[in-house]
């Protein structure tokens, strides 16, 4: 994509009509860029006001043109503020590869004031590391990316702050990324404690006034580390010599609305714009990274501990055996967490005569019990309707609850042990920033004796005095259409395991009918990768790019027809292969049918060019897919 391409000649010299002309970006637009005349000479990434059908629009100057044969409309003001050129390179990039118009990709940024930072007085750092701790730590300071594989509670994140401290040192700044609001009050405190004012916290739920005075603060110089959630990376924070993105193989860093960027993926370009240093960090890398950087393993454990793994060959309930197993924790005075993939009461309500599941009648998927709202709700549009006394499809009144939710089996577990502090974890319950930091200091100090919720309970957070994690229902991730679904289950299990026994013993008690393949890899998470990798050769990533086009409309045959022309394109590219197409896995969500294609290929310039093609029709591009339902 051309940006920036201005001839020294025209730089500062205006029309005879005294007039400039520029190519104007407009800010989260999906128009391509447009010809807009000015008295005013600007520069690129220059922030300016405009107008476009007699609204008032932002846009960013790309550059100065010619003056063009048709008449142009004259820019409003001059707002003082402008992207930073590497913002515009990023954008740049981020327009060709995930397929978004420019004005889409630069509306990710934050602008800057034009400012004058001042110098602050580094603090001292009073961390200690170990041994092991030290060899990762300089480890990092020899490769310009690393991936730091440390398993939970081996002290990752002291290793980042050591490696934050020297980038400091340095004269350069850093950014932290994390994949979860959720992480941030954990993440605040220790960076905090060591930085102080230096730090700022950045993502969706912080007020207007607080993202507005840390800009301040960035653009003054006081802040000099940004730790936050993937939009974090777009903060215009200059010299940059250290990115850090803990928990990479999250798979909150991907974006589900346009632009699909995946910011861990974007770190690897901010690094390489900025000349600075990346860290991958996780206990379960995803196996791309594991590929694709180098790697130091750190294996030891920061805290005395012991566990041990039982199974049990049942797929998701409360058995008699996991319940009595319950009972002798919380007789011991322990705390203990129980993590299921499914919230509410019930994933699906069915007949038992005819069989059929009581589905959304908008969207394709079964209902879900909700007994707090005495409702069936769908979880992808939120339709709400009152429970049925009798089947919509037969008419039978018997009519029964499957795949065992969050909410029901903390309803049991209340019935079963009346005395226990029982609270739910997950999104229903989870619903501000607020109730997060209550509940996870509540946790902290021993006010909650059960925690159940879903795969937030794996999201990083330090569970001090866990002694019990139970796994339920794991077995039903392993059969989700993905080709990554071993991958997730696994980490998902090892990140749950990891959460108890932090200063002690601990116990993982994990529901599965699949124990033989857990037990092979649970403690030895790098065979896996390891094998996993021969098994993805010449198939899918990291040694194939994936790239998923939806077609999505009211009318089910208009649909069907976008779809055969976008695959008929495949003929024009040889080396683009088609996994497969059809109808998505939900073929339906808010009343629009979805058909899906699905594209496989080594050569990513012919890729990108197939979906550039495509892009003319009403669809959604997702290059570097993670979700295929």
């Amino acid at each position: 994509m051309a940006l920036l391409t201005v001839p020294s000649h025209q730089i500062a010299i205006p029309s005879p009509n005294n007039l400039y002309y520029y190519r104007i970006s407009l800010l989260a637009s999906p128009l391509a860029p447009l010809t807009y005349e000015s008295i005013e000479l600007l520069h690129a990434g220059d922030i300016v006001t405009v107008t476009l059908n007699k609204k008032i629009k932002q846009g960013v100057v790309l550059s100065l043109v010619d003056k063009p044969s048709f008449t142009c409309e004259q820019i409003c003001a001059n707002e003082g503020k402008s992207f930073l050129h590497v913002s515009l390179e990023i954008a740049s990039f981020i327009s060709e590869y995930y397929v978004c118009s420019l004005g889409e990709a630069l509306g990710l940024f934050t602008p800057l004031l034009h400012t004058n930072p001042k110098p602050q007085t580094l603090p001292a750092l009073a961390i200690e590391l170990s041994s092991k701790q030290e060899a990762a730590f300089a480890f990092i300071q020899s490769h310009e990316k690393t991936l730091l594989f440390g398993d939970t509670g081996s002290g990752k994140t002291e290793v980042y702050i050591k490696s934050i401290h020297k980038c400091l040192q340095e004269g350069k700044n850093a950014i932290l990324l994390m994949p979860e609001i959720g992480l941030t009050p954990q993440m605040k405190k220790r960076l905090k404690s060591h930085f102080g004012v230096f730090v700022a916290i950045w993502h969706s739920r912080i007020t207007k006034s607080a993202k507005e005075k840390i800009i301040q603060d960035i653009e003054g110089g006081k802040v000099r580390i940004i730790a936050g959630t993937r939009s974090a990376l777009f903060l215009p924070l200059e010299r940059v010599g250290l990115i850090v993105v803990d928990e990479e193989h999250d798979d909150s860093y991907k974006s589900n609305a346009n632009p699909r960027y995946n910011a861990k993926d974007l770190a690897h370009l901010f690094a390489k714009k900025y000349t600075a240093k990346l860290i991958l960090g996780s206990a379960t890398p995803s196996v791309g990274s594991y590929k694709n950087t180098p790697h130091f393993r750190l294996d030891e454990t920061f805290h005395a501990s012991s566990k041990k793994i039982v199974y049990e060959d049942m797929h998701n309930e409360l058995s008699p055996s996991l319940l009595a197993k319950v009972e002798q924790y919380l007789e011991a005075k322990k705390q203990i967490i129980i993590f299921l993939p499914t919230r509410a009461n019930f994933k699906y309500i069915a007949c038992r005569e005819c069989g059929e599941n009581i589905l959304c009648p908008h969207c394709s998927v079964g209902m879900s019990l909700h007994s707090d709202k005495n409702a069936l709700v769908c979880h992808y549009c939120h339709f709400t309707q009152p429970i049925p006394k009798a089947c919509p499809s037969c008419g039978c009144k018997e009519i029964e609850a499957k795949r065992i939710g969050t909410a029901e089996v903390v309803l049991q577990l209340k019935e079963r042990f009346g005395d226990a502090r029982i609270e739910k974890f997950d999104k229903d319950a989870i619903t501000t920033h607020k109730k997060l930091n209550d509940t996870l200091k509540k946790l902290n100090e021993n006010s909650i004796d059960i925690l159940v919720g879903t795969q937030m309970l794996a999201k990083g957070h330090d569970y001090p005095n866990i002694a019990l994690s139970i796994v339920m229902g794991i077995d039903t991730l392993l059969n989700i259409p993905d080709f990554r679904s071993r991958e997730k289950a696994l980490a998902l299990i090892i990140q749950i395991a990891g959460r108890a026994g932090r200063n002690g013993e601990g116990e993982v008690y994990i529901q599965s009918k699949n124990a033989t393949l857990w037990s092979k890899y649970i403690g030895n998470y790098e065979l896996f990768l390891q094998e996993e990798l021969a098994f993805r050769k010449e198939l899918y990533p990291p040694f194939k790019k994936l790239m998923r086009i939806l077609v999505s409309h009211k009318k089910e045959q208009k649909a069907q027809d976008i779809l055969e022309q976008i695959k008929a394109n495949a003929m024009k590219f040889p080396s683009v292969e088609v996994v497969g197409y059809g109808k998505a896995d939900i073929a339906m969500i808010a009343g629009k049918y979805r058909y899906n294609i699905l594209l496989r290929s080594s050569d990513t310039k012919a890729l990108l060019q197939y979906a550039h093609l495509a892009k003319r029709y009403p669809v959604q591009i997702d290059v570097d897919p993670l979700s295929f339902s």
